[in-house]
């Protein structure tokens, strides 16, 4: 009985350390389950990062494995590090769009459509039509295409200014500029805007001197009877003076529909230098207007007027591209007063060097007394 009462005793007593044993172990194993929740928790976000990183992941891969694809390899078949920097320049510039820009030649003139230009004179002359002859005495000293019919764009203004000054009109007249007055035809600038005020001689100054498009247009504008009637009377004073071959159609030279040849300009050159006030203007170098609160300068579009070496007696220029570059001028040479035409000259500054060879050509022959006369035709037309 005794020991039956020792082992039941010693069966609770092993019952009892059962039991506290549970009960302190059971925070340790609340934590730990509680650290792993937390954990398991922290690698489900990180496996949702990388999943929402893993198409960059990926790109970023395929680009490594192209370069390492495309790098280089040396003798041993390894990828060397990194291009050179010539071949790193070259494969910008295998990547970099070619542009092209497609070369658009200048228009051609009349005169170059027609062949003029193949026309060879003594001179070598840059003007496909020339002509120069004594004023006194009419003998033609050079002729080269003198018959042919070409556009003679601002030389148009000569025959405007002709208009203007033996209409006798008030040349203190305000003219105001308006948008009948802006180029339409070649688009061509001009410094004088819509709503400028001068006077008639103002403007007459400066489309002869400067050769300005929208002074000239005034002028006709507001001649007595309006644009149309002054077109009228530009052609009936060509008829008039002999100028057979020319035709008008505006005031400015703007419209390649103006149209002379060498031997007409050279009447209306001679006709026109008997006009003092024509002589004045033409060869005025400068000229400044007020136009409201500014100072505006202008000057002569030929720059011989400016030479100390020439004396010349009237002169005006003209360009537009179906005319090419056109001079005429009226000037003593050696003591002769020579009248000079220069019509479809294919540079800039070439219709000035032209003058310059036949003065220095007539000079020379008129000291070595020489007979003057050259003559180069392609034909009338």
């Amino acid at each position: 009985m005794q020991a039956r009462n020792r082992i039941a005793a010693r069966f609770f007593h092993a019952l009892a350390f059962v039991a506290l044993s549970v009960s302190l172990a059971a925070p340790t194993v609340h934590a730990a389950e509680k650290k792993k929740a937390v954990a398991a928790k922290k690698q489900s976000a990180s496996s949702a990062s990388s999943g929402a990183k893993r198409p960059v992941a990926k790109a970023a891969e395929k680009k490594q494995a192209r370069k390492t694809a495309e790098a280089p390899r040396g003798k041993s078949g390894r990828v060397t590090a990194s291009l050179s920097k010539s071949n790193r320049l070259s494969a910008r510039s295998a990547k970099a769009p070619v542009r092209t820009v497609a070369y658009t030649p200048p228009p051609q003139s009349f005169g170059q459509i027609a062949g003029l230009h193949d026309v060879q004179d003594p001179l070598a002359l840059q003007s496909s039509v020339a002509l120069v002859i004594d004023q006194d005495t009419k003998e033609v000293l050079l002729s080269k295409n003198e018959g042919a019919v070409l556009p003679i764009a601002s030389l148009t203004k000569l025959m405007t200014g002709l208009l203007v000054s033996e209409a006798r009109l008030d040349m203190n007249e305000s003219i105001t500029i308006t948008q009948d007055d802006v180029d339409t035809e070649k688009f061509s600038r001009s410094r004088l805007s819509v709503g400028t005020t001068l006077s008639r001689g103002e403007l007459l100054h400066l489309a002869l001197m400067s050769s300005e498009n929208r002074a000239a247009h005034a002028l006709g504008r507001t001649y007595p009877g309006g644009l149309a009637v002054f077109v009228d009377k530009m052609n009936a004073k060509a008829r008039q003076i002999g100028m057979r071959s020319t035709h008008y159609v505006e005031p400015t030279g703007l419209s390649s529909s103006n149209q002379a040849s060498a031997r007409d300009l050279a009447q209306l050159v001679s006709v026109a230098h008997n006009d003092p006030l024509l002589r004045e203007l033409t060869t005025s170098p400068s000229y400044e207007v007020e136009v409201g609160s500014r100072t505006l300068q202008f000057n002569n579009t030929n720059r011989l007027v400016k030479n100390p070496s020439w004396d010349i007696g009237l002169q005006k220029t003209g360009f537009i591209n179906e005319a090419g570059r056109c001079l005429v001028m009226q000037a003593q040479v050696s003591g002769r007063k020579l009248i000079m035409v220069f019509l479809d000259s294919a540079g800039k500054f070439s219709r000035l060097a032209d003058a310059e060879r036949v003065r220095n050509w007539v000079e020379q022959r008129t000291h070595t007394g020489g007979h003057v006369m050259a003559s180069s035709n392609h034909g009338d037309s």
